[in-house]
């Protein structure tokens, strides 16, 4: 099987992603603007042919360099799991003639109007919602649904541009910030705790998914540097208080019709137990999720994904052994790292536990925190008990700092 893939070598985990289709045995095509040579070792191993084009987002041009490379050889699946390039993946398939999403379906992941649509019309509960491209828009929006708003992008992705509106004065404040969004979703704020329903699905059928807790909400975690978020993946999925969103996640599979790949979706559950929609992506979460499912499960999910797409099975027995913390940092300061405090004990205490550490070494410069939630680095932990593995994840979030300066 001819499997293209795009951008293979963006972002961080696509180049596992690429490895997981090349061990299933497809012959895999990488397409993307990065040079060869900087491309990670990795994907060149993983890779049978490489295509480089000036850029991804002219999809003329992305087809006709298509042509002059291929010569003639079919090509059998087209994936994309990032967000920015789910349209050109469908409009590749479009004129390639190649099964999986198409434009129109794509559209509705995309368009996070379009998506509430759909899954209104499937009876599905999603937030009071309205898509303007304008700030008279935004005023009329704001009387018809009431206060607290959310003003997010249409076409956005995790919680960037995404904001809170609690009154006039709020939004008074907020519009001048998007004034570079064409298009913004105006939406009931859905006050309650976030959780996410990732899956790989199969021909329609969810062959697997896992369920993350996000500590707190990440629009709260965006809006205050001092946090450190955490993300749990839990291992009890059974419990009475999951079910509901669960599913939920199932009915928006169906309702997007939604064939083979990976999904990420973010739902809420409020105070009286009501589940609400939140948001898809045909493709799956960022900032080391998928490697949390690795270490929640001790399998290999990046084959599991490749064998999916390329065979239509996964053959992985699939066990839930671990609840999983992601644990983000963010120095105090600014400049470089300077010094790193509560390491060593927090490693003593629990040190079996964490299965992978990032946190920046002192004299490497401090990243922006408001551009990227991996922030200065994380902690990955896990345990089978799921207050212990909070307890611990805690301990990171408080007991352990990076400083600046």
């Amino acid at each position: 099987m001819n499997v293209l893939i795009i951008s293979p070598g963006y972002p961080a985990d696509m180049p596992e992603f690429t490895r997981g289709l090349a061990e299933c045995g497809a012959r895999v095509i990488g397409i993307g603007d990065q040079g060869t040579g900087a491309l990670p070792e990795l994907v060149r191993r993983s890779l049978d042919e490489y295509i480089q084009v000036p850029s991804l987002w002219n999809s003329a041009d992305v087809i006709k360099q298509m042509h002059a490379q291929l010569r003639g050889q079919a090509i059998d699946r087209i994936e994309c799991l990032w967000e920015p390039g789910i349209m050109l993946a469908a409009e590749l398939r479009q004129h390639f003639g190649v099964s999986g999403l198409s434009i129109e379906q794509a559209h509705r992941f995309r368009d996070k109007e379009a998506m509430k649509v759909a899954l209104d019309a499937a009876k599905i509960r999603t937030p009071k919602h309205v898509a303007v491209d304008s700030i008279a828009g935004c005023w009329e929006a704001a009387e018809k649904i009431g206060f607290p708003l959310i003003l997010k992008p249409i076409a956005g992705a995790g919680s960037a541009d995404t904001y809170r509106v609690d009154n006039v004065d709020d939004l008074r404040a907020v519009l001048p910030r998007l004034r570079h969004v064409s298009t913004v979703s105006v939406e009931e704020f859905v006050d309650g705790e976030e959780f996410t329903f990732d899956t790989i699905t199969i021909g329609g059928k969810i062959a697997y998914y896992n369920v993350a807790w996000y500590r707190p909400r990440p629009l709260i975690a965006r809006s205050n540097e001092w946090i450190s978020p955490q993300v749990i993946a839990l291992r009890n999925v059974d419990q009475p208080d999951l079910a509901d969103g669960i599913r939920m996640g199932y009915e928006v599979i169906r309702a997007l019709e939604f064939d083979t790949g990976f999904t990420h979706m973010e739902w809420y559950r409020k105070a009286d137990g009501e589940v609400v929609f939140g948001e898809i992506g045909a493709r799956p979460p960022g900032a080391h999720q998928v490697d949390q499912m690795k270490y929640a499960c001790d399998f290999d999910v990046f084959r599991a994904w490749g064998q999916a797409v390329t065979q239509g099975r996964i053959d992985q027995e699939i066990e839930r052994l671990y609840n999983v913390a992601i644990i983000f940092k963010r120095a105090r300061g600014v400049g470089r790292i300077s010094r790193i405090e509560g390491v060593d004990r927090l490693q003593q205490q629990f040190g079996q536990h964490v299965v992978w550490n990032t946190l920046l070494q002192p004299g490497t410069p401090r990243r922006d925190w408001q551009k990227t939630l991996v922030s200065d680095g994380f902690v990955m932990l896990r345990h089978p008990d799921l207050q212990q593995t909070l307890a611990m994840a805690d301990a990171v979030g408080t007991d352990l700092q990076l400083y600046a300066e």
